[in-house]
């Protein structure tokens, strides 16, 4: 097999300059949908805001100390689920105590597993990844404890694809068979709220997914085929939902990401979405790091973006900026060593080699070495 390209440094100011104009683009969309209507775009901007925050936090530290730096976002993200699971902090919901905070505490144990999954994937030692992959299953089991089955079951799925990949030679293809498991979820979503299912299987998930989530997606679909360019405008939702008016303690939002872009922005708030999304997995394919990093992360994002699709998980804040932590923290570059032989990697080397593999050697001493004249006694 052919050696993969060199990734230069022009390749990660591309991908960089690809997911600025996307960010920029939402919110410029989201501002036009909301021009000349009594709408709420703080909310978008605030988590578009987050994500680019996240991104750039997690270059930054992924790049002095991607290990410690990975495995300290794992323990903060469980923290952060297990202290605040009745009430988590940077909700854009409009009540005090909205529904919705367990699908985002089970939302910040997934990118906590993928994290921690991460983490071990760069480790050297096999100490170390142990225990890091044992702290992943530990937020799987956590999920189990918030009550939440469908986190649990995206916790060890994050795992096991860590797992599957740390021996994956070609991340393209499982990149492009997260991207194909986040579209199928969507697709999942909208047929349900079109009820174009059979009725045999609309009944059987009802009971999953309750008979008021499924007439809240049954209403943003109806509210985007009535608005399918601007949509209705950013955090409107509320006022147009005759399920959301009728429901005690609703928080307003149709709890489906998808939907919810569909009937607040149109069909170009929903391409920009899913652009944002490709974007992310874009840069892991075009990461400088190992390919079992690149893919536990893209499993992660997936595993999130399933969960955003029937939950309100994207609402919150932290969920929003460890996102975009966890996507920067698998494409940090490498910083330049003192002998000058860092800088760009192989996209399916990087530098995570593990301690088993042999390294090159850049310098050709081994060569030299084994070609020395000894002098004579």
């Amino acid at each position: 097999m052919a050696a993969p390209a060199e990734r230069g440094p022009e390749d990660g100011n591309a991908s960089d300059a690809a997911g600025a104009l996307i960010l920029a683009f939402c919110a410029i969309w989201s501002l036009i949908s909301a021009a000349g209507r009594e709408t709420r775009p703080e909310g978008v901007l605030l988590a578009l805001l987050a994500v680019a925050a996240g991104f750039a936090c997690g270059r930054i530290c992924g790049t002095l100390l991607p290990v410690a730096a990975a495995s300290i976002a794992a323990l903060a993200a469980l923290v952060m689920a297990l202290v605040w699971r009745h009430g988590m902090p940077g909700a854009t919901a409009a009540v005090e105590t909205a529904p919705g905070h367990t699908g985002a505490s089970a939302a910040l144990l997934v990118l906590a597993a993928g994290a921690a999954c991460c983490a071990a994937a760069a480790a050297r030692r096999d100490s170390l990844r142990f225990t890091l992959r044992l702290l992943a299953l530990g937020t799987a089991c956590a999920s189990l404890g918030l009550g939440s089955v469908a986190g649990f079951a995206a916790a060890v799925g994050v795992l096991l694809c860590s797992l599957a990949a740390a021996r994956m030679r070609s991340r393209l293809l499982g990149l492009v068979g997260l991207a194909l498991a986040a579209g199928l979820a969507a697709g999942a979503t909208w047929a349900v709220a079109e009820d174009v299912l059979p009725d045999g299987l609309t009944v059987s998930l009802e009971g999953p997914l309750t008979t008021n989530r499924v007439q809240l997606w049954a209403d943003a679909a109806r509210l985007a085929e009535e608005h399918p360019v601007l949509g209705i405008g950013p955090d409107r939702f509320a006022e147009l939902s005759p399920t959301a008016q009728q429901t005690l303690g609703s928080d307003g939002k149709p709890h489906s990401a998808a939907l919810q872009q569909a009937a607040e922005q149109g069909v170009v708030g929903v391409v920009l979405l899913g652009a944002a999304f490709g974007w992310l997995l874009y840069v892991l394919w075009r990461s400088p790091r190992s390919t079992a990093v690149a893919l536990t992360a893209g499993a992660a994002l997936t595993a999130l973006a399933v969960l955003a699709s029937v939950g309100n998980a994207l609402s919150f804040t932290p969920v929003t900026a460890g996102a975009g932590l966890l996507a920067g923290l698998a494409s940090a570059r490498r910083p330049i060593e003192a002998g000058g032989h860092g800088g760009a990697r192989s996209p399916h080397g990087g530098d995570d080699v593990p301690a088993h593999e042999p390294r090159a050697d850049p310098a050709g001493l081994a060569v030299r070495a084994r070609g020395r004249v000894r002098p004579r006694p």
